[in-house]
């Protein structure tokens, strides 16, 4: 997995295993899966769709709901990390989990927009590392 551009900290040490092990439950998912993970657990999965962002959406919605189950005031996507299982094709997906309050994303890269999808986790302060290797499957 090599680092992408880095906000000034980084991922600190907790947030480098949590993308790691959204990496691997990521692997299992299929078709446009993205998942949020924070503190070694998935809060949010999203997954099977026709459309990377509503996968974005979906886990975000689930992440919310996780946290109104639990009685808690604010979303767990809230300081999750999110991993994809194929590249961003477009900016969207960094958008929704922006909202989410995610800072860190991992992807696999390769998309021809790839500098767009860069420029907006810039653009948020946001650190997205590349793993080099897309898990895509249907």
């Amino acid at each position: 997995m090599a680092i992408g551009r880095l906000s000034m900290l980084g991922p600190t040490p907790a947030e480098l295993a949590d993308l790691k092990f959204a990496y691997r439950v990521v692997k299992h998912a299929k078709s446009n899966a993205i998942v949020y993970a924070k503190g070694l657990a998935t809060v949010g999965i999203g997954a099977g769709q026709m459309s990377r962002v509503d996968s974005s959406r979906i886990a975000a919605h689930k992440a919310g709901e996780a946290a109104q189950a639990a009685g808690l005031a604010e979303s767990l996507a809230k300081g999750a990390v999110v991993a994809s299982d194929a590249f961003f094709p477009f900016r969207d997906s960094i958008d929704r989990a922006v909202k989410s309050g995610v800072k860190y994303v991992l992807q696999p890269g390769g998309s021809n927009r790839d500098e767009d999808v860069i420029a907006a986790c810039d653009e948020y302060g946001m650190t997205m590392v590349f793993s080099g290797l897309r898990l895509f499957h249907h």
